[in-house]
């Protein structure tokens, strides 16, 4: 099926099922000469990588990544870099019961209508599993623009159901499960959590990814704008059900003489606009808000229909985030990067720039 590529300077095509044999992606693009190694897109996985707290999916995959192709002697050669990652600890069992059922709020019913087969083990191609290599591409993306550019990428939550979490420091964010930058806020996060999960229920979350030392003039209008390109990859992501730039929908309140962002001989005062103006990167922060829905598979029963239309109870089985905003940064922060390398790419090539 199509849809799976990401990109048109720097392509990921991702692939792979939940519970296949492997899942993987294949970037193409890729400038030759970066130093890379299987270490350096590990340090990613481990940021996303399921079974790290009680709070998220007990399923225990090492996600070790493997470069099949793409290096010669330890840099990359500008041929395509595929990366694979085995699937170890697929339990196929407990989807027994989702054959002829759908859950609601999850894509059983919809790729079944579509494609009028699918793969009911872990979601298939619908999984959650599927952004493990979408976070290796954007590792490799992440390097290349930090070596070039001194681009920095980083994301946090800024809320958990109905908690707000402040920003305090982003010291506190790799220092938690949730990516909070609060550190106080932890133990009422982790309190929420654990009474979610006696409920068998689950919750959305609100996340924030910023890119600082982005250069100004990245972009392709009018509908290969910057922040079109960042809402479409953004979107790709599962549960994902909002994206915003800059002062997003808190726009509709702010007045012009407000929202606007002031030019000053020393720079923009304010960035209401997120870093984008007209599609095209103003030199400023990027800030992207991200809302997550909550958990589809749960294990409260709901109401549902057969494949035949009768109605049914359905229950989840398996193991499952009840928060799937948890483990969702260090996707949003891969997503991010892989765009931005995109498009410095094609800025590149338009403009007659050699990096």
């Amino acid at each position: 099926m199509s849809g799976n590529t990401l990109g048109k300077s720097f392509c990921v095509t991702n692939y792979g099922e939940s519970h296949g044999p492997a899942i993987g992606a294949v970037i193409d693009g890729c400038p030759p000469g970066l130093e890379l190694s299987e270490q350096d897109i590990q340090v990613e996985l481990d940021r996303r990588r399921p079974g790290t707290s009680r709070h998220v999916t007990q399923r225990r995959e090492p996600d070790q990544v493997e470069i099949l192709s793409g290096l010669y002697e330890g840099r990359t050669t500008g041929t395509p870099i595929s990366l694979l990652i085995r699937n170890t600890d697929a339990r196929s069992k407990d989807y027994g019961n989702l054959l002829d059922t759908f859950r609601p709020g999850h894509a059983d019913y919809t790729y079944w209508k579509k494609f009028e087969n699918r793969d009911p083990r872990g979601g298939g191609r619908s999984s959650a599993r599927l952004t493990a290599p979408t976070v290796a591409a954007g590792a490799i993306a992440k390097k290349w623009l930090g070596q070039h550019f001194g681009i920095q990428i980083r994301g946090y939550m800024s809320q958990l159901g109905p908690l707000q979490i402040p920003f305090k420091t982003w010291d506190s964010v790799s220092q938690n499960p949730f990516y909070a930058p609060d550190p106080d806020m932890v133990p009422e996060l982790e309190a929420y959590m654990d009474e979610l999960r006696k409920e068998g229920d689950s919750i959305g979350a609100r996340i924030e990814v910023v890119a600082e030392g982005v250069p100004a003039g990245w972009g392709e209008p009018i509908y290969d704008r910057l922040d079109a390109a960042i809402a479409h990859a953004m979107m790709g992501l599962n549960a994902v059900k909002g994206v915003s730039i800059g002062a997003g929908f808190e726009s509709i309140v702010q007045k012009g003489s407000e929202h606007g962002d002031a030019l000053y001989p020393d720079g923009f005062k304010t960035n209401h606009a997120g870093g984008i103006l007209g599609g095209i990167s103003s030199g400023q922060a990027i800030t992207v808000s991200l809302a997550i829905k909550p958990t589809s598979s749960i294990r409260t029963m709901r109401p549902s229909v057969t494949r035949a239309g009768d109605p049914v109870e359905v229950q989840t089985l398996g193991r499952h985030d009840p928060c799937v905003g948890i483990r969702a940064t260090p996707i949003a922060e891969a997503l991010l990067a892989i765009v931005l390398m995109d498009h410095c790419l094609r800025h590149q090539a338009q403009c007659s720039i050699r990096t």
